[in-house]
């Protein structure tokens, strides 16, 4: 799957009575709280002893993942095409 295949099919799943504004600020807000969540998962692992659920890592990262197509199909931008963007960017900074 694509990054765009993902995000089209991510956004069949959102509120599109939103408007852009708002769809903005529920992505951004759901990015922090979603990166909040993996944080807490590891802090409990790390300094209160909790077994590392690896599962329940995954589903986190599917989710910042939906919030971050919501980003992009909110600003007409297409995930594919960032992450292509990311890894030159990688590969310039990171040449060996």
């Amino acid at each position: 799957m694509t990054g765009k295949e993902y995000q089209d099919l991510a956004f069949t799943t959102a509120n599109k009575e939103l408007g852009h504004q708002e769809q903005v600020l529920t992505a951004l807000l759901g990015l922090s709280g979603e990166t909040g969540e993996i944080a807490d998962i590891y802090k409990k692992h790390y300094f209160q002893g909790h077994e590392l659920n690896l599962l329940e890592v995954e589903k986190e990262i599917g989710d910042v993942l939906w919030y971050v197509a919501l980003l992009c199909t909110a600003n007409n931008l297409d995930m594919s095409l960032i992450m292509e963007l990311n890894i030159e960017k990688l590969k310039a900074r990171y040449p060996e």
